[in-house]
């Protein structure tokens, strides 16, 4: 058998031995063991923001465009209206969900190596009081920008709007403090920074916000209200879980604060990126963004002239590691996580 490879990838990760342990039992979804688990799982991650007594945790199965989808459906009701903050493919996205969900949406567009201006979002609000929420990418995996999100949640807070914060590149390595920063639902998954396997999303929701909400997504699943409802009266998820996908993630929680917490694990992350940026750099491999504004999660390199990305993937999945082609409109690129 070959050795498995490491992933150098946006997500998944390669995981700890431990992780991937956890999910070596089987589980009955509705037995009480299972439902402490879940239980667990959901204080968990409130703990990694610090969102203890303002918001609710509501894990999904799914990936994390699952999540994003179901956050809009059930939070966006049709009489609202969305701004999206869109400096990459992963906010793009979002602006398509809303539309295929028929509800008000509107991008407001930066270059993708840009990060988003939290005085232009000043003041597009102040310019239409329609807006009722914004909707931002913290670490857009297109490129690996870190957008700055204490500026940006206080000109959406300022103008008495909600954010919605996609996370899923940034949760469990970049600070994300629900104490601090004024931010209704944070979205992330279970397989990037948390370094769990893939199959489970999450949102984090204020917990007036989400009461408020029954009824209101047009999907049975993609319903957080409801599925925060299930949690609350039973423990239970609605419909089967991912068990084995739990067991892990919950797992990879443990990891996460045996190891010292986010900040750690940004302190390693960053070193990782030092490392790697200074051999690309010996090798004649240019960074995209300027490192000013870039998260230490995923790096995104130009291709130089004449560079067969396919042989050069070929060469290092037969050493053992795994990358990402780019995905930028502009460039012809590739992409380290």
């Amino acid at each position: 058998m070959a050795p498995e490879p490491i992933l150098l990838t946006p997500g998944p990760l390669t995981t700890q031995l431990r992780t991937r342990q956890a999910m070596l039992r089987d589980w009955g979804s509705r037995d009480p063991g299972f439902i402490a688990l879940t239980a667990e799982l959901r204080q968990r991650l409130l703990d990694v923001a610090k969102g203890q007594g303002s918001h609710a945790a509501v894990p999904l199965q799914g990936s994390g465009t699952f999540i994003v989808e179901a956050a809009i459906a059930t939070l966006i009701a049709p009489g609202d209206k969305l701004l999206v903050l869109c400096n990459g493919a992963y906010g793009e996205r979002m602006v398509t969900i809303a539309r295929r969900m028929g509800r008000q949406v509107e991008a407001l567009s930066w270059p993708e190596d840009r990060v988003v201006e939290p005085a232009r979002v000043a003041e597009a609000l102040r310019g239409d009081p329609a807006v009722t929420h914004v909707a931002l990418v913290h670490c857009e995996t297109t490129t690996g920008i870190l957008n700055p999100l204490p500026e940006i949640a206080a000109a959406v807070a300022g103008a008495g709007r909600h954010l919605l914060l996609d996370a899923m590149s940034s949760f469990g390595a970049l600070p994300v403090d629900l104490v601090t920063q004024p931010v209704a639902a944070v979205l992330a998954s279970s397989n990037k920074c948390l370094e769990g396997v893939p199959g489970i999303g999450f949102a984090l929701v204020r917990e007036e916000m989400l009461a408020a909400r029954k009824g209101n997504s047009p999907s049975v699943s993609l319903d957080l209200e409801a599925q925060w409802r299930g949690f609350e009266s039973n423990g239970q998820w609605r419909f089967t879980p991912p068990v084995q996908v739990v067991a892990a993630l919950v797992e990879a929680l443990r990891l996460l604060e045996a190891e010292g917490g986010p900040e750690a694990r940004r302190a390693r992350y960053a070193n990782n990126l030092r490392v790697l940026l200074a051999g690309m750099r010996r090798m004649g491999f240019d960074l995209y963004l300027d490192e000013a504004v870039q998260a230490p999660i995923i790096a995104t390199f130009r291709s130089p002239e004449g560079f067969g990305f396919r042989r050069f993937y070929d060469a290092l999945a037969e050493r053992g590691f795994l990358i990402y082609p780019g995905k930028l409109t502009q460039a012809e690129s590739f992409r380290i996580g």
